[in-house]
């Protein structure tokens, strides 16, 4: 509805000849003397970017998600080398050396020894081992979504101050375009001095505030470039479009979602089962092992040869493991209360993007409804009143000035909206996301001053 609005309005602006030239979509103009802004980057090295390419640059450069991926490998490591058995060792034994009877007295060699781990405490540790890497898993596959969704939140507000400053820069141009007409009006004897004083104040107002918002975007794409990984890299644009349909979110839906499906709860819920192996594994640690030893022994005294075995266990008399027992039951415990911790942390996070996505979705839809198309309408009655002789030339100005700066403000209503939805979508694990398709809603240009 608002494209078909901006469409008709541009349209019948031109078809009455208002004169004025809108500002290209894709021109930026720097002011002078500015020093760091994206303008006045060098373009040679520099590149924009669409929300899909950064998006494959994050997956495929960002450390975080590398360090996660070597965090599942660790956990496999550790998992494998939780259920392997223990080695058997080999060794000699010399007894009764120096004898009377025989001085290289009785050696056992080779002397073998086996340790033979009971109560299934191997397999225990190792499917907790196990638990671990699917813990580590999900961790990472919740790193992946979030990393996507803070690359979207950074694009979106990129791509919002990018078409302001597109907008501001047409506001400068009209409001130098209306102080040039005032002035002519003023030398007609037809405005006073004070409302060219008033017209240059506002236009001065708005180049302040054209050259402060230009200084944030290299900070913005710096901040971007950083996100996906790559500090180094050379961001000059990001192309898109602040669509006006933003997604559909439903709080209950979402949530309902989140505290079943999402990664963080899938991986809780895998630590309360390795906690519960390892409460296992740790009653079971006073099993005793059977250590069994056999060897060849060579009697020098009455050069006999031998061989013996032997076997022993450990008695759980005063360490039956009752200090470590009581810790992974306590253990056990807490990984069930930190599902319902992550799932309340979990419900928090969706309660604060979706209060920032419907506040800013209902704002921007009013803008687009009801005061954009009232402010054009005002700005068209008061022109066609000025051309009739019921107007004076500044209360077109005025309107025209309205409707300019409530083109502004559904801007930032919608770039806020696309940011809480970057939100939502990393908390709803979508991985292909809508991306904002670069339209600058135009701004009326100024009236010319005869009537």
């Amino acid at each position: 509805m608002f494209a078909r609005f901006l469409n008709s309005c541009t349209l019948a602006l031109w078809m009455m000849g208002l004169g004025g030239t809108l500002l290209p979509a894709q021109t930026f103009v720097p002011s002078p003397g500015q020093e760091t802004t994206a303008a006045e980057m060098p373009t040679a090295s520099l590149e924009a970017f669409a929300l899909d390419e950064l998006e494959t640059l994050a997956i495929q450069q960002n450390p975080q998600l590398t360090r996660a991926w070597y965090v599942v490998a660790a956990a496999a490591g550790r998992a494998e080398q939780a259920g392997l058995y223990p080695n058997p060792t080999i060794g000699v034994s010399f007894d009764e050396l120096g004898d009377r009877t025989a001085r290289s007295g009785i050696n056992t060699l080779p002397l073998l020894s086996q340790e033979f781990v009971t109560g299934g405490k191997l397999r225990l540790s190792r499917e907790a081992g196990l638990r671990q890497v699917d813990l580590e898993n999900w961790r990472l596959m919740s790193q992946r979504y979030r990393l996507l969704a803070d690359v979207r939140h950074r694009f979106c507000e990129a791509l919002a101050l990018q078409t302001r400053i597109e907008i501001l820069q047409q506001m400068v141009d009209m409001a130098e375009l209306s102080v040039a007409r005032s002035v002519e009006l003023q030398r007609a004897g037809q405005v006073a001095r004070l409302d060219v004083v008033q017209l240059e104040i506002e236009a001065e107002r708005l180049q302040a505030e054209l050259e402060a918002t230009e200084r944030e975007l290299p900070g913005i794409y710096r901040d971007l470039a950083a996100v996906v990984g790559d500090p180094h890299l050379s961001v000059y644009k990001v192309e898109g479009v602040l669509a006006d349909r933003l997604p559909a979110y439903d709080l209950n839906t979402v949530q309902d979602l989140i505290l079943t499906s999402h990664p963080d709860v899938y991986a809780a819920r895998h630590g309360v089962e390795r906690a519960r192996l390892l409460m296992d594994r740790a009653r079971r640690e006073p099993i005793p092992n059977v250590s069994v030893d056999t060897g060849y022994v060579r009697q020098n005294q009455n050069r006999s040869d031998d061989f013996r075995i032997g076997a022993s266990v450990s008695v759980p008399l005063w360490n039956r493991n009752q200090g470590n027992i009581r810790a992974a039951e306590a253990e056990y415990m807490e990984a069930q209360q930190q599902v319902r911790q992550v799932q309340n942390e979990l419900t928090g996070q969706l309660a604060l993007a979706m209060r920032d996505y419907s506040a800013s979705r209902r704002r921007a839809e009013r803008y687009s409804t009801v005061i954009l198309p009232r402010a054009a309408e005002t700005y068209d009655l008061s022109r066609k009143a000025y051309q009739g002789g019921e107007f004076e030339y500044l209360r077109v100005l005025e309107a025209q000035r309205a409707l300019a700066q409530a083109h502004l403000e559904y801007i930032r209503s919608l770039g806020d909206g696309w940011k809480a939805a970057a939100t939502l979508s990393g908390l709803t694990l979508e991985d292909t996301w809508p991306a904002p398709a670069v339209s600058v809603p135009p701004v009326p240009q100024s009236e010319s001053p005869q009537k």
